[in-house]
């Protein structure tokens, strides 16, 4: 290889990047075992947090993702206890995500 390919790994932004998401997740993993969390799950609770009983597009946009794909993560929180999933009575293709009581005290344990 010559030294003029700019395809070198340690050149990338996006492998930095990378290795800093995945160094500030496994920092979080122990905190957030205590209270049975997966970082995943913690981002969705910052969400709900912040403002309760909103739309899952509404915590999708707040995340950068797609709201499909915050389904099974969705799943497991409300099967949790930490989380009820309800359509709006205004617009019943429109899923509502709220927090239940288990999941406002998570808030107190969280800070």
């Amino acid at each position: 290889m010559s030294e003029e390919n700019n395809l070198q790994l340690h050149d990338q932004l996006c492998f930095a990047l990378y290795a800093a998401s995945a160094a500030v997740t496994r920092a979080y993993r122990p905190l957030l075992e205590r209270i049975g969390l997966t970082y995943p799950q913690y981002l969705v609770m910052l969400v709900l947090w912040q403002a309760d009983d909103v739309s899952v597009g509404r915590v999708a946009r707040a995340l950068s993702l797609p709201p499909h794909g915050l389904g099974p993560v969705l799943q497991r929180m409300a099967s949790a206890g930490l989380i009820v999933r309800r359509n709006d009575p205004e617009d019943a293709r429109v899923v509502r995500v709220a927090l239940t009581e288990r999941g406002r005290e998570l808030e107190r344990q969280a800070s």
